[in-house]
């Protein structure tokens, strides 16, 4: 049996959707298990979540006691769904805040085999769902506590449902009930989200439809009366809580000091040139880099196949668009990635010409030559010897998945050379996300000063008293794994937490402050340990040394008689 004729039997019916999502579920999982909490998006949507389930207010949305105005609340939302039902928030166990990403990222890809396999055939379906699945940006963000990766999964579940629409509009048909609430329940859900992002990917594919094909009729189809009623149903309750909890505070901020600066301008000094997007795309498309020329050749060739067609009204108004606005973050053209996994999926389906084969293996060869200097770049700089093991599997598998897939293609084999790179990838991801990079400690720094803390048992999760005090470090990451109360201060507030008996994190350029503080009343510094290594967040170098509380003894309350009350005792 050949392996087109098994991936026949694979792709009938739901296996196809399945197969892909669970080739998702394998490339984000271990990562999601084994990575730390990272700085600063993944721990800010963490804690928020957190502070909706200690304080029971799941409308406002808070980081400590900052109202946090700039994604609405979905994502808080399931991710406080899946930590009361696996974790708990006292536990502080980041895993439990993933799952929602990860579960996004399934969907995304089950979504795309599904929708592709209704105007492709169902083996290109899942051609199309296994590639999103196992892209490195898809199966990175499957295992980061933030909007993206459901927001794919949305935004591609009412795309794979439009699709599937279309495809029995083609055909002369009505689209199934259950198809029309798909794509309502998915554009609703994403708006939740991220706002206008998963409505402007939908409606700018509808609107380039409509231009191609000159028709607008069979957009009725779509159920709009009951749709736009159940979109209200889900978007407007929190919608209208919100502005009245707020007093429209939200609202303003959101789109005053959220959307309108990314309009503008490089936000937070994320901006990048006209075609960002375009340059990270053989890398975060990897280990698929080798079918992108192919793809981007079927959507000008076959631009006539209804399939490719929608993939193209889907891929470039929304890529433009990104590329378009000013700030710019690899993550946001995500949404679009399904579309790019269609095109290439479908460039399977006939023979491939010379130059696409051997433009596609050498970009191939180069993104997995990359990837292996990425990670023998990260164990010489911040690993050890004993993390040598981790980065040589991780370097073999990420090169061997671009050579091997290379060649393959270029002996006019791509089925076969898309599945090796695919499982190669991933296993090189796998490597790179669960194995190496979580080993590399210099990166970590809240991570080893929270088990620094629990190990000297001063970490109020220990019983000791908090809550921590820290100066001249404030990121996410430590926050949400000392918890809610931690105290964000200066050297002199330090010194203070440590006269009432609290433990305090002094980052080395706080010292001299922090020592004089401690000096005015009267207290020798106790240090426990100091904990080196990179602020990854804004590169640079920390110094972060745990002290121990000394409390101020009470003065005695009284003194023997005719004598004078004696000095407090430190």
């Amino acid at each position: 049996m050949t392996l087109e004729s098994r991936l026949d039997d694979w792709s009938r019916g739901w296996r196809g959707p399945l197969f892909a999502a669970l080739v998702a579920l394998i490339a984000g999982l271990p990562g999601l298990l084994a990575m730390p909490p990272l700085d600063r998006d993944e721990s800010r949507f963490a804690q928020a979540t957190s502070q909706m389930l200690e304080t029971g207010d799941y409308v406002v949305i808070k980081f400590q006691d900052q109202p946090r105005f700039k994604k609405p609340v979905g994502i808080h939302w399931l991710q406080a769904v899946t930590v009361k039902t696996f974790s708990d928030a006292e536990d502080r166990q980041i895993w439990a805040y993933r799952i929602p990403s990860l579960l996004g990222a399934m969907l995304a890809a089950a979504a795309c085999a599904w929708g592709a396999a209704a105007l492709l055939d169902p083996r290109t379906g899942l051609i199309a769902g296994s590639i999103l699945g196992a892209t490195f940006l898809l199966s990175s963000e499957a295992f980061i506590a933030k909007t993206d990766a459901a927001l794919c999964g949305t935004t591609s579940l009412a795309m794979g449902a439009l699709a599937r629409i279309y495809a029995a509009q083609l055909k002369g048909e009505s689209a199934g009930k259950l198809t029309k609430l798909a794509f309502w329940l998915g554009l609703s859900v994403a708006a939740l989200i991220k706002g206008p992002v998963g409505l402007l990917t939908v409606f700018l594919a509808l609107a380039a439809l409509a231009i191609w094909d000159r028709k607008v009729r069979w957009m009725k189809d779509l159920g709009w009366t009951w749709g736009a009623i159940l979109f209200a149903a889900i978007v407007l309750p929190w919608a209208m809580m919100i502005t009245v909890a707020t007093d429209g505070a939200f609202w303003g901020t959101a789109i005053g000091g959220d959307l309108a600066p990314k309009m503008a301008g490089g936000q937070e000094g994320h901006a990048g040139p006209f075609g960002y997007h375009a340059l990270l795309s053989p890398l975060l498309s990897f280990p698929a880099t080798l079918l992108l020329p192919a793809g981007l050749a079927v959507a000008w060739t076959r631009r006539k196949d209804p399939g490719v067609r929608f993939a193209v009204c889907w891929l470039v108004p929304t890529w433009l668009m990104f590329e378009l606005l000013p700030t710019k973050l690899v993550h946001y053209a995500l949404p679009a990635y399904g579309a790019l996994a269609m095109l290439m999926a479908a460039a399977v389906r006939e023979p491939l010409g010379r130059i696409v084969r051997w433009v596609g293996g050498g970009l191939s060869v180069l993104m997995g030559a990359l990837l292996a200097a990425v990670a023998v770049y990260g164990q010489k700089e911040f690993g050890t010897v004993h993390d040598l093991g981790w980065t040589i599997v991780a370097a073999l598998f990420a090169f061997a998945a671009g050579t091997a897939g290379a060649v393959l293609v270029a002996r006019r084999h791509a089925v076969r050379g898309l599945f090796v790179a695919g499982a190669l990838g991933i296993a090189a991801h796998i490597a790179l996300t669960a194995g190496l990079i979580p080993r590399l400690e210099p990166l970590f720094l809240s991570r080893d000063l929270a088990q620094a803390l629990d190990q000297a048992r001063l970490s109020p999760r220990s019983g000791a008293p908090g809550p921590v005090a820290v100066t001249g470090y404030a990121e996410p990451s430590l926050i949400f794994q000392l918890g809610t109360t931690t105290q964000l201060t200066d050297g002199e507030g330090a010194a203070g937490a440590i006269a009432e008996g609290r433990p305090a994190i002094v980052e080395g350029r706080e010292e001299k402050p922090f020592r004089a503080a401690m000096e005015q009343l009267g207290l020798d510094p106790r240090p426990v340990t100091t904990v080196e290594g990179l602020n990854y967040s804004d590169g640079d170098r920390e110094r972060l040394t745990i002290y121990r509380g000394e409390p101020l003894a009470p003065a005695e309350d009284a003194a023997e008689p005719n004598e004078p009350a004696g000095e407090p005792q430190r």
